[in-house]
């Protein structure tokens, strides 16, 4: 078989066996690239997941006030967490994470307008300098707790912990609220 080129000039077609050789150095090329990529970045990295969750308790120069958890009206439906946080640390930080003690999961999320319509999303890390002050109220930023459990009740209390970039974290108690409740304790 011959490859007949632009300018008339007519060439061999490569050797099935060049071929496989080369492929066979490619592979071995990218497998080693890879290998080492990897190794360097868990060097470089030196943390574990479990590092994160021993990070010292407390946010320097973070306040967090008002908290509370509403129950949705519907058992099972997620429950929404709001409260108020004023930071005058020193050190710019990002909130990157949430967690509430009895639930699966949380998440900030916010409103934000999509192909027209104003719809809830997933908010992107908040970030924290000093005098940076953020309301987690109805209608706007706000946490969702999903797979609350039923031990939740009106009256009692739950954990919210606030994590930012680095892994520091700060646990706050939050009141847990009746649906509808919310009018009576917002501020």
């Amino acid at each position: 078989m011959r490859f007949l080129l632009a300018q008339g000039i007519e060439t061999a077609s490569p050797n099935t066996e060049t071929i496989q050789e080369s492929f066979v150095v490619a592979k071995r090329f990218l497998a080693s690239l890879a290998l080492g990529i990897s190794t360097v970045t868990l060097a470089a990295c030196g943390q574990s997941s479990e590092e994160v969750v021993e990070a010292p308790e407390g946010i320097e120069g973070l306040t967090v006030e008002n908290v509370r958890m509403v129950l949705a009206p519907v058992e099972g439906n997620p429950a929404a967490v709001y409260l108020d946080l004023k930071y005058e640390g020193d050190r710019a930080v990002s909130l990157s994470r949430v967690a509430v003690e009895g639930a699966e999961s949380a998440m900030m999320h916010e409103y934000g307008e999509y192909d027209f319509k104003v719809q809830m999303m997933e908010m992107l890390p908040v970030p924290l300098t000093k005098g940076t002050e953020v309301s987690f109220k109805p209608g706007d930023k706000h946490i969702m707790a999903m797979g609350v459990s039923p031990e939740l009740k009106p009256g009692g209390t739950t954990e919210v912990t606030l994590i930012v970039s680095g892994g520091d974290k700060q646990s706050v108690p939050a009141k847990i609220i009746a649906a509808g409740g919310e009018r009576e304790h917002s501020h």
